[in-house]
C-alpha cells in the first residue's frame, strides 16, 4: 500500500463509543478465528461468510458446517477477516475516520448506517455472480461507506499518512479520493470469480454512503467542511 491513513486533525464532540466497541467486536472475532485449526477455521469462514449461492439458494453447506441462516449471512460476514493485515488495515480505517462520521449522526444512527452500508457492499460484490461459492467476509463495504461519509463531511480536514514512501498531512479530499480510484480501477480489471479482494463490495459500500449520508446526519451538520473546532457543530 502506498497510502495508508494513520490520523486525522479532526477532533470530535464526544468519544466515539460506537465505533470503539465496532473495532473491539472486530478484533474479538478475528482472536477467536485465530485460536481456531485449519479444518474449523475454513468451516467458520464457510458458515459466517456470506456465499452469494448459498443466500439465493443455488447450493447448500455441508451439514457438518454451523452457519445462521442463509439470510443473515451478509451481516455476520462483516465481522470475519481472511488475516491480521486484512483486520488490522480495517479497523484502522475504522478508527480514524468512525468517530468523526458518528459524532455527525449519533450512536444510533451511525449504527445503522455502518450495517446497511456493509449490506449494500455485500450485494453488490454479489450481484457481479450470484452462482459465486466464494464466501465473501470483512468489514471492508461498512467501512467503505464511512470514507464516503467522512469525505462528504470534512474533505477539507487534515489526514496524518505514510504516502508515496514518506510521511506528511494530506487533504482528506486526496486521501479517500485516491482510495475510491484504486477501487474502482481494480473492479474494472479484476475477474470476481477469482476470489481475493471484494473490490465491488469496496465500491458497493462507498456509493451507499455517500447516498445515505445526508439522509443519517444531524440536522445541524454540514457538508464540504475542514476540521471541527468545537465538535460538528462549532
Amino acid at each position: 500500500m502506498i497510502l495508508v491513513p494513520l490520523r486525522d486533525d479532526n477532533p470530535t464532540a464526544r468519544f466515539a463509543i460506537l465505533t470503539a466497541l465496532l473495532v473491539a467486536a472486530n478484533l474479538a472475532v478475528f482472536a477467536y478465528q485465530a485460536t481456531l485449526d485449519e479444518r474449523a477455521g475454513i468451516a467458520f469462514v464457510l458458515g459466517f461468510g456470506m456465499i452469494p449461492a448459498v443466500v439465493t439458494g443455488a447450493a447448500e453447506l455441508p451439514p457438518w458446517i454451523a452457519a445462521p441462516e442463509p439470510w443473515a449471512t451478509p451481516f455476520t460476514s462483516m465481522f470475519l477477516h481472511g488475516g491480521f493485515m486484512h483486520v488490522a488495515g480495517n479497523m484502522l480505517y475504522l478508527w480514524t475516520f468512525g468517530n468523526n462520521v458518528e459524532d455527525a449522526m449519533g450512536r444510533v444512527r451511525f449504527a445503522l448506517f455502518y450495517v446497511l452500508c456493509g449490506l449494500a457492499a455485500a450485494y453488490a460484490q454479489a450481484s457481479v455472480d450470484f452462482a459465486s461459492e466464494l464466501p465473501m467476509i470483512g468489514a471492508s463495504g461498512a467501512v467503505s461507506g464511512v470514507l464516503a461519509a467522512y469525505l462528504l463531511l470534512h474533505p477539507y480536514a487534515h489526514v496524518y499518512s505514510f504516502a508515496f514512501f514518506r510521511f506528511a498531512w494530506l487533504p482528506a479530499w486526496f486521501v479517500l479520493g485516491f482510495w475510491i480510484v484504486v477501487q474502482l480501477a481494480n473492479g474494472l480489471i479484476a475477474d470476481a470469480g477469482e476470489g481475493g479482494v471484494a473490490w465491488w463490495a469496496h465500491i458497493g459500500g462507498f456509493a451507499a454512503g455517500l447516498v445515505l449520508l445526508p439522509v443519517f446526519k444531524r440536522g445541524g451538520v454540514g457538508l464540504f467542511r475542514g476540521r471541527n473546532r468545537s465538535g460538528p457543530w462549532g
